[in-house]
């Protein structure tokens, strides 16, 4: 028998660790960022608010739960991710996470840092001194909490970090006037000084205790809001813990909003002011976050993480690994799910893109049953999918066989952190010198991401020579016509994604193909590194 979805009257506080304490809250309304809470309510002003929507890193923080069995993090070796004695610590942005999305886990501000160090300065905080990694101290903060996760992954792992990973973990924190070398420096010399590493059996019990709480339905007053009494309207927050409650829950209320990492719907709340009325967290669904190979078949659960999701792609496809660095920073890529970017539909999002090129299939569910769509077939236009009422995206599948070459390009203004202007994702197969599979997605040309059917046409069946290339550009311009917008202007875009095309060939060609360090940032600054 499936278990019936947490019943709508049961609702209880939510309850988290923070400041070495059990906090149970009751009260704010379920769309309280957790850095609002923090500044307001629980009076700890050292996390600051930047932006107020993801982007410079003042609010970071780090929150910790129990790490699925035998898992690692999965990140890269800098990525603001560290799986310590059974815990997974991850940088999140507080200005963007709801207030509910912590229940059952712990929460680590700057505050712990002292604590952590037995009343010292952290080493993290203690380098950042030394190495004068602060002028105006804003950002500093969450500069601190972003080294001090990278420390414990590196102590645990027995590693130091090098420049390039650490700029890889601090590319969610924005510096206006310090300067980037010295918090680099700060970042190496924190390994120097004397340890300090977090209590992990104190954290563990305290989270065993929470585990034993009842899935979370919590209920609070949105004073913005009135009822059909007059009064403020009670709004509801459900966390679900198994996919059946999910499912049951979804088909239940469908006009629920469902609520993954919060990357984007937090932005609704904080920049928009919008209401989003009854939330379905599935933050506590184990079964989304699964990731593993089935049926030749890479499956990975609409939950897991953006920063678990890519990792696996990239090791089935090792060309991605630069544009997997570049979606969004590691606090956003910890905190929102390939599911989340999938299901939003945005025509400049980077992983529909880089999973059309790679085939995925979508796996969608409605109460008990399920059913499977290409993910090429899911965008009908801007912001509107195939997602019937009461369904939800489950899984997606990536074949596990893939064409000999794939590629992912991003053009941005910024070269982190950044929306792009155009994504070029592409997988080709040749077969004595001619092109016998191409799929090419692109973001940014159109209404929604989309494959260029005339292009692959140009080139499938062609030798793989200049000429076929200049063809699929021509294509390209048949196909598409941009929007100019305040990232871009319509000739850019198209002149970009022809670029991109030519720039696959430069790579894949069999005379003298272009070697990593000619075409990439950080391959070039290795190559040149003593």
């Amino acid at each position: 028998m499936s278990p019936a979805a947490p019943s709508a009257g049961s609702t209880r506080p939510v309850r988290f660790v923070h400041r070495g304490q059990i906090a149970e809250v009751d009260g704010p309304s379920p769309t309280t960022t957790v850095l609002q809470w923090l500044r307001e309510h629980a009076r700890c002003t050292g996390t600051k608010e930047g932006c107020a929507e993801g982007d410079c890193g003042a609010c970071t923080v780090i929150v910790a739960e129990p790490a699925p069995a035998g898992s690692v993090a999965a990140g890269s070796a800098g990525s603001g991710s560290a799986v310590v004695d059974g815990l997974l610590l991850r940088t999140v942005n507080a200005c963007i996470q709801f207030l509910p999305t912590l229940d059952g886990r712990a929460l680590l501000t700057v505050e712990d840092l002292r604590g952590i160090a037995g009343g010292h300065l952290h080493p993290a905080q203690q380098a950042l001194v030394q190495c004068h990694g602060s002028q105006c101290g804003f950002c500093t903060p969450g500069f601190a909490m972003s080294l001090a996760c990278a420390y414990e992954h590196h102590a645990a792992a027995g590693t130091q970090p090098t420049r390039p990973e650490l700029a890889d973990a601090l590319a969610g924190n924005l510096c206006r006037c310090t300067g980037y070398r010295p918090i680099l420096d700060a970042g190496q010399q924190m390994f120097e000084l004397p340890p300090a590493r977090l209590d992990t059996a104190a954290l563990k019990a305290q989270l065993e205790k929470l585990a034993a709480d009842p899935p979370l339905t919590y209920a609070a007053a949105n004073p913005a809001v009135a009822g059909a009494d007059g009064q403020p309207r009670i709004d509801r927050f459900h966390a679900p813990r198994s996919l059946d409650q999910l499912a049951l829950l979804r088909a239940a209320l469908p006009k629920a909003r469902l609520l993954a990492g919060s990357t984007d719907i937090g932005l609704w709340v904080t920049k928009q002011f919008r209401d989003l009325g009854e939330i379905i967290d599935l933050t506590h669904v184990a079964e989304l976050k699964h990731i593993g190979e089935q049926g030749g078949s890479l499956w990975i659960g609409a939950g897991a993480s953006l920063e678990d999701a890519w990792a696996a792609i990239c090791r089935q496809a090792p060309g991605l690994k630069e544009l997997w660095l570049r979606f969004a920073s590691p606090p956003i890529r910890h905190a929102g799910t390939l599911g989340g970017n999938l299901a939003n539909g945005s025509p400049i999002g980077d992983g529909p893109p880089a999973l059309m090129a790679l085939d995925a299939v979508l796996v969608l569910r409605h109460g008990g049953s399920r059913r499977e769509l290409p993910l090429r077939e899911f965008y009908l236009d801007y912001m509107k999918n195939q997602l019937a009422e009461g369904e939800f995206l489950e899984a997606v599948r990536v074949p596990l066989a893939q064409p000999q070459h794939v590629r992912g390009y991003k053009v941005s203004k910024r070269y982190d952190s950044d929306i792009s202007a155009v994504c070029g994702a592409f997988a080709l197969s040749l077969d004595q010198g001619q092109v016998s599979e191409a799929r090419l997605a692109f973001g940014g040309l159109a209404a929604v991401v989309k494959r260029s059917a005339l292009a692959e046409a140009a080139i499938v069946g062609q030798p793989w020579t200049e000429a076929t290339v200049r063809a699929g550009m021509a294509a390209l311009a048949q196909e598409f016509k941009p929007l100019s917008d305040m990232r871009s202007t319509a000739g850019y875009r198209l002149r970009v994604a022809q670029n991109l095309l030519q720039r696959l060939w430069l790579e894949t060609r069999e005379q003298s193909p272009l070697p990593a360090p000619q075409t990439t940032v950080w391959d070039a600054a290795r190559a040149l590194a003593p």
